[in-house]
């Protein structure tokens, strides 16, 4: 979330997509409620299903599954033609002025310029803004640009990156690492998604960007933009979307209606969970909504952003720890081959500023040396010296993609071996279980921890297999017993990015063991055996600081303070004439240096555990702006601020476009940045230095038109149909689905059409009454929900002489799944390019394990069987939320 739960309540409007928290974060709901009850806040809700967050909204939308980037085009162009924006937000605050090279085309047959059709890839080269400062035009006389006596005759300015939290610069113990070259730290793909096959550099930003004020030049990101979703007209969004016209006029108009006249008082929201990122088009929807919010003006203010919730409890947490294959903690790089010493790594992924040279950017990715030196002293400790590039060798270097789907394919391809599965269930997760299935047959040992026998522990009793058929299976598998939430300490963060520390109810039963403890003895037992025998690269395991006081059970007090950090050596920031002295927890990340002077697992949350204790245990309800801002509750990355990009909050003078939420404020007696929040911004920034408020993007603005392939399937987002679809894409039928999404291509990975029969739309979903996989194990959640459904149209259920509670077979290009049928008004059929097309929908709970109140009810088949392995380019996220299947009574 840019924002945060409580923050929901300081909504004007808000639209709800890809999500139904009502049902699946309910407690997070009551905001919304509170929106509506407090601020006469509008809702608008759009979804394949009418649900229960619906029944909440001024107005619904149902919307064909897949198609949300039609929807959010369509509303990009309604807002631009109806002049629903604020032209001082869009022209200082995002890029809509830069302009993009001469040679730049967009996707009108589907396909951006620079396609290579054999490799399924994009050169990037014109993706990228032109080389050479202002262009004189009509600015003053069309009134596009307030602040244009600022601009006019300023010197040039650089990047002012350093660390700081309120204002304090670093200057002594070490400074930030000069690195030569251009690289663009979460700019640019991270990890092998920045490898393009080879170590040939990417595309650079260019220091002094072209640019034009008035937004008349055909090539500035404004004009692009509004060619691009010129073809989003409501007849085109119908067609796609099943969306009736005057239906998404309606909510197109209620959304942008918080900017009629320019008004920037009104703020907007969006809300967004899986239902948006399990696309082969995901985290292009996301964009769509980020640039919507910075089209007007909703970003970095109370009651706005983009808000997405998280369907666990730490998946954010998960990410921020680098629980995916691409990033190391707090979102830096991972090293690849490429990258042959530190200083190769540092130059690649430490960007230096682009922008027009009249402005200031923050760049605050330019500390990138000082978050990667203080990353691998916590790593390798006293090991780690500037004379070995502080152990940098030691990191692992990928040179390919290892996100979810790719493993099992690997796996099923006999590539990987083995697989230590903690809380993960991977054959319920899917995507095209079945596949799963066999790849698990395949691999010589399976670890699994967890506190029920699940579906991948006993994947060797999927129904269909018979006892000679588990003869065959020579996969080893070991079953470790763990500790469930309740007996664990540690913190969690969640969707707003709290860290909150949560303390232990009851102690494990029996043998089970806390996470730490058992991947504590697999470490010292694999490092004993590194002792004994040696290997080809031992120092990464010998040398890997363990310094816990009992290293066989990590105290996670001990771990959490490690990834806050402290001081290696007296450390002096002479601005404020603070000196952190050696041994001492830091305070913030304003502290950490490139010389070794500092150690910090994760500089994001560095300041969360300092001299003063555990920032995450804090439970102080006092709020004194009435914001819901809580500053004394728990803390939240980064330096405890609640809403991130806060400076966008104000206008070019630095005062609060909404003084009834004043979040932040320059501050011109204390020349500086003061509020009720922390500040995101360099404190002492003076308004007329027109720096960016956008302070990790090396322009300082938010990105309508994202440059050099940061986003893999191009800088606008573009409707493309799912991989199952029912209708060729009606924007380019010649180019109907992504172009650069992965299908895997084995024997087990089919893909059905039309034309075989394959004419349902399907999608999948949680219920209240169950957590994702485990909850079927428990008699209480069992009795609420006790076996799966199909969720069927009335309409098509009339079609078929189906009766609710009747037994429906569902079938896809890859497996089939036997339910009893919930006939429901919920879901109605839709035209679809001219078609009638129905969708249904499917609950993800169920499996071959838990509790068998279901017995012989069900075919105790998972549901993700049914769905297909494509993934997004972006994010490798699968296609879980829309494939076609054939519905059968049986």
């Amino acid at each position: 979330m840019t924002n945060g739960w409580v923050d929901i309540k300081n909504a004007d409007m808000m639209l709800i997509m890809g999500g139904n928290p009502a049902e699946n974060h309910p407690c997070g709901f009551k905001w919304v409620v509170e929106a509506k009850r407090n601020r006469n806040a509008k809702l608008i809700v759009v979804d394949p299903r009418f649900t229960r967050t619906a029944s909440q909204a001024d107005q619904f939308l149902q919307i064909r599954t897949g198609s949300d980037i039609a929807f959010l085009g369509g509303l990009i162009h309604y807002a631009l033609t109806n002049d629903r924006f604020n032209r001082e937000y869009l022209v200082n605050y995002t890029n809509a002025s830069f302009i993009v090279k001469d040679g730049f085309k967009l996707p009108d047959d589907g396909l951006y310029s620079g396609y290579d059709q054999n490799a399924r890839t994009y050169d990037k080269t014109t993706w990228n803004y032109e080389e050479g400062g202002a262009v004189a035009t009509k600015a003053a006389e069309l009134g596009a640009v307030p602040l244009a006596n600022h601009l006019i005759g300023q010197e040039a300015k650089g990047s002012s990156g350093e660390p700081q939290e309120n204002g304090n610069t670093r200057k002594s113990g070490g400074s930030p690492s000069k690195a030569e070259g251009q690289g663009y730290q979460a700019q640019g793909p991270a990890g092998a998604k920045g490898m393009g096959g080879g170590p040939i550099p990417p595309p650079i930003l260019p220091p002094n960007v072209s640019y034009d004020l008035s937004l008349q030049h055909p090539r500035c990101v404004f004009q692009l933009l509004k060619q691009q979703y010129s073809r989003y007209t409501p007849e085109m969004v119908e067609r796609i979307t099943g969306i009736p016209k005057d239906q998404a006029i309606k909510a197109w108009d209620t959304f942008t209606s918080i900017r009629k006249d320019g008004d920037m008082k009104k703020v907007g929201t969006i809300i967004y969970a899986v239902g948006w990122t399990q696309h082969s088009s995901g985290t292009q929807t996301i964009r769509t909504a980020a640039m919507i919010q910075l089209l007007l003006g909703n970003v970095g203010r109370a009651g706005g952003g983009v808000n997405a919730l998280r369907g666990h409890s730490n998946i954010q947490g998960a990410t921020d720890m680098a629980g995916i294959f691409d990033i190391l903690p707090g979102y830096l790089k991972m090293p690849t081959p490429a990258d042959t010493d530190l200083k190769a790594y540092l130059t690649r992924t430490t960007p230096k500023p682009a922008k027009p040279k009249e402005w200031d950017s923050f760049n605050y990715w330019s500390n990138t040396p000082a978050f990667t030196v203080s990353f691998l002293k916590a790593m390798y400790g006293d090991a780690a010296t500037k004379d070995n590039d502080f152990a940098f060798e030691w990191l692992p270097k990928i040179d390919r993609k290892y996100s979810w789907a790719e493993i099992w394919d690997d796996m099923y391809n006999g590539k990987v071996k083995g697989m230590l599965a903690f809380g993960m269930n991977g054959v319920m997760i899917g995507p095209n279980a079945k596949k799963n299935i066999e790849a698990l047959k395949k691999a010589d040992f399976l670890v699994v921890c967890e506190i029920y026998p699940d579906e991948t522990s006993e994947f060797w009793r999927a129904p269909g297999t018979t006892a000679a058929d588990m003869k065959k299976i020579n996969t080893t598998v070991y079953r470790l017993p763990g500790a469930g939430f309740a007996e664990k300490d540690g913190t969690f963060v969640n969707s707003a990015r709290w860290l909150q520390w949560k303390w232990a109810a009851v102690p494990p039963p029996g043998d089970c063991k806390l996470d730490q403890e058992i991947l504590a003895r697999i470490f010292l037992k694999v490092r004993e055996k590194y002792q004994k025998e040696g290997g080809k690269f031992p120092d990464p395991i010998l040398k890997l600081s363990w310094n816990y006081t009992n290293p066989y059970n990590p105290s996670l007090s001990e771990v959490a303070k490690e990834i806050n950090g402290k001081a290696l050596a007296d450390i002096t920031d002479e601005k404020t004439n603070t000196t952190i002295k050696a041994g001492q927890q830091l305070p913030g990340f304003a502290f950490l240096r490139d010389d070794g002077s500092t150690m910090s697992g994760n500089w994001l949350y560095c300041g969360s555990w300092t001299e003063a204790g555990a920032m995450t245990q804090r439970r102080g309800t006092e709020d004194p702006s009435n914001l819901g801002i809580y500053p004394n509750w728990a803390w939240s990355w980064p330096v405890n601020r609640r809403v991130l990009y806060n400076r966008a909050s104000c206008d070019l003078n630095g005062k609060p476009w909404d003084p009834d939420r004043k979040q932040v404020w320059w501050n011109e007696s204390q020349q500086k940045w003061v509020g009720n929040d922390v500040p995101d911004f360099k404190a002492d920034s003076k308004p007329q230095d027109h720096m960016g408020p956008f302070i990790m993007n090396p322009e300082g603005v938010g990105r309508l038109f994202v440059p050099i392939g940061a986003v893999a399937d191009g800088p606008f987002p573009e409707h493309y149909e799912p991989t199952e679809s029912p209708i060729k894409n009606p924007l380019h039928p010649d180019q109907s689905n992504n172009p650069i999404a992965k299908r895997f291509k084995t024997d087990m990975d089919k893909f059905g059409t039309v034309d075989q029969g394959f004419n349902i739309v399907c999608t999948t979903y949680r219920l209240t009454e169950h957590y994702h996989y485990w909850t079927k194990n428990n008699p209480m959640n069992v009795q609420l929900v006790p076996e799966p459904f199909v969720e069927i149209p009335a309409e098509l259920a009339d079609q078929m002489g189906l009766r609710g509670g009747e037994k429906v077979k569902v079938t896809s290009a890859r497996a089939e799944y036997i339910a009893k049928a919930m006939v429901t008004k919920r879901i109605k059929g839709m035209v679809i390019d001219g078609k009638k097309t129905f969708q249904i929908g499917i609950p993800i709970h169920w499996g071959f394990r838990g509790i068998a109140e279901d017995e012989g009810k069900t075919a105790r088949t998972p549901v993700n069987y049914l769905s297909p392995a494509v993934i997004d380019p972006n994010a490798y996220t699968p296609e879980f939320k829309g494939f076609l299947v054939k519905l059968e009574k049986v």
